[in-house]
């Protein structure tokens, strides 16, 4: 092959990195199938409806091997398949039920949903998706298989399949005699693996094409094609006769109409799934390409399409893995996708394109791993932020530091970041008090380091705008922080001398005391100054305790609860007069 002007690997171990395993494998592969030519990794999509964060493992997966390919100087290309001349299966909730006369029509001759600016149901689907790989710097080579199928394109593959349709049928035929027990009944799809959790069994679905029928033999015979009816334009349609000579087929709808057509000028219809896979990787010279479980067990399309794509196009199965699920915790809480599995456009709106990238690669393919909506993503952004460091003083392992680098670069160039990335967890905690106010936010920003103000809240975006986005859409109301606006009169009645000598002690040191690293000097030194202890001594059990118990009170003085954000970034946002004013005893 005619390699390219070097672009330095990511790592050099592949034992610890399994993108460059696969990279490697898909080289040698390549090399061996078609010296000399571009490398093809692939992907399929079905625009069915909102393409969710587990579909992405599907873009993500071959992304990585192709870029990292890519970095190696070899020319590799990415196809998506956009499988959307799929049929249209069911119509979704919040959809209006007038949309299940379009059952059975593909998904490009559907009506986009109510009140949409795309042409079709497809487009609708496809556009966000689009948009979302864009900003995640992943490039790649779309291709419409309804273009495909109406342009004739797969007109001779179609025509081959068709003459060779009892031999496609034979090797359907070992899997449809393992598939049933011994009355005859179908028996039930093995679930080769556990969903992660509950709501995650929609993701688990994958593609809908994977579910699509393969083309059972009737009365008239086996056949791989199914045509659209030229008159209803569904696909609930049965070829009752096929001539190889002349192409001639003839067909009947459950709408009541019939014709014959001849099959080499026909360009409105499609191969049935477990053949228009195969079909397709002997077509594109696909040498990878992962898969679902949900195409993984025996008889399913990728096993079954092993066998035909060698047995009848006389191509090669691609290499690739099959990739697990990837669950969502804090999916209850989505307001965007309304009760669906959540997309990577739904990602990127609370968190930067680097880190939803970077949870993918660091994980195999064949792991599991959850997208965080809740709480759990400020320590998501916190081991990011880790790991930076770690990056920035050489210390990250080798997988980490490859990982990281597959995060916020590609062979085309770096990502682009947040110039001057503050914790997740303190951008989240201000904008939830200030309630998104720029100058308030600036203000308490330029105080957390006098010796290195924030200057402009540009240098804290586009970080701090995830999450202002993630406080307002997915932190319950009962949730956020609401500051008092009067002193707790009566709370502060009651209080014993520790406690007010504390708040005294807080009081006093406020001034020489305020920025992010002071602050959180003098909350945690002052239950020591009371035990007689110095401000950096280490804390014992018991001081532990008076510490907690001193946050506690601090919390419902400030905020009315037992816990909020954490106590310095709080006196920061809150302002020391507020803050003299509300803890005076």
């Amino acid at each position: 092959m005619t390699a390219r002007k070097e672009v330095p690997t990511v790592a050099q171990s592949t034992e610890t990195d399994w993108v460059s395993r696969f990279a490697d494998e898909v080289i040698a592969e390549a090399e061996r199938r078609a010296p000399g030519k571009p490398i093809v990794c692939a992907s399929g999509l079905s625009p069915s409806g909102p393409i969710h964060l587990g579909n992405l493992r599907e873009v993500m997966t071959p992304h990585l091997v192709a870029d990292e390919i890519r970095r190696r100087g070899y020319e590799c290309v990415h196809i998506v398949s956009w499988d959307d001349y799929d049929r249209y299966r069911k119509v979704p909730a919040g959809i209006d039920p007038s949309w299940a006369e379009h059952i059975g029509k593909p998904l490009t001759s559907v009506p986009a949903p109510p009140g949409s600016s795309y042409p079709n149901w497809a487009e609708h689907f496809k556009a966000p998706m689009i948009k979302a790989l864009e900003e995640m710097g992943i490039e790649f080579h779309g291709i419409s298989q309804t273009e495909k199928y109406t342009s004739g394109a797969y007109r001779e593959q179609i025509l081959h399949a068709m003459r060779h349709r009892e031999q496609i049928d034979a090797v359907l035929d070992r899997y449809r005699t393992k598939d049933k027990d011994k009355a005859g009944a179908k028996k039930p799809a093995k679930q080769q693996q556990k969903p992660v959790d509950e709501a995650e069994l929609q993701a688990a679905e994958g593609s809908g094409a994977a579910s699509e029928d393969d083309g059972s033999a009737g009365s008239a015979g086996y056949y791989p094609y199914k045509p659209y009816c030229s008159v209803c334009e569904r696909d609930l349609t049965t070829v009752t006769s096929y001539d190889d000579e002349t192409t001639e087929m003839s067909y009947t709808c459950a709408c009541g109409h019939g014709e014959t057509v001849l099959l080499r000028e026909h360009d409105r219809g499609k191969l049935v799934w477990k053949v228009d896979w195969p079909m397709r990787w002997a077509y594109e010279g696909v040498v990878f390409e992962p898969s679902g479980v949900d195409h993984s067990s025996p008889g399913s399309s990728y096993v079954v399409g092993g066998q035909i794509v060698r047995e009848v196009f006389g191509g090669e199965q691609p290499i690739g893995p099959m990739y697990a699920f990837v669950g969502i915790s804090g999916m209850a809480k989505m307001s965007s996708s309304k009760g669906g599995v959540p997309t990577p456009a739904d990602a990127l709106e609370i968190m930067e394109a680097p880190l939803l990238r970077w949870l993918y690669a660091r994980r195999r393919p064949n792991q599991s791993f959850k997208i965080a909506f809740d709480q759990e993503i400020q320590r998501t952004y916190d081991e990011w932020d880790a790991l930076e460091r770690k990056i920035t003083e050489g210390t990250a392992q080798p997988a980490d530091a490859a990982a990281y680098s597959r995060a916020t670069r590609t062979a085309a160039g770096e990502l682009p970041r947040t110039p001057r990335p503050l914790p997740y967890r303190m951008l989240a905690s201000v904008v939830d008090i200030t309630t998104g106010h720029d100058e308030q936010t600036l203000r308490i920003l330029s105080e957390l380091d006098p010796d290195n103000p924030v200057k402009s809240l540009d240098e804290t975006r586009p970080r701090l705008d995830r999450a202002e986005r993630w406080i307002n859409t997915q932190v319950p109301a009962d949730q956020r922080t609401r500051v008092r606006e009067e002193p707790d009169t009566e709370l502060l009645a009651s209080l014993g001398e520790t406690e007010r000598e504390s708040l005294r002690l807080l009081l006093d040191g406020l001034d020489t005391h305020w920025s992010l690293d002071g602050l959180t000097t003098l909350v945690y030194g002052v239950p020591k100054l009371q035990a007689g202890f110095a401000a950096d001594a280490k804390p014992t059990p018991e001081l532990k305790v008076a510490q907690r118990a001193f946050f506690a009170l601090l919390y419902q003085l400030l905020v009315g609860r037992d816990t909020g954000p954490r106590l310095p970034t709080l006196l920061l946002a809150v302002g020391a007069d507020r803050v003299r004013k509300l803890l005076a005893a």
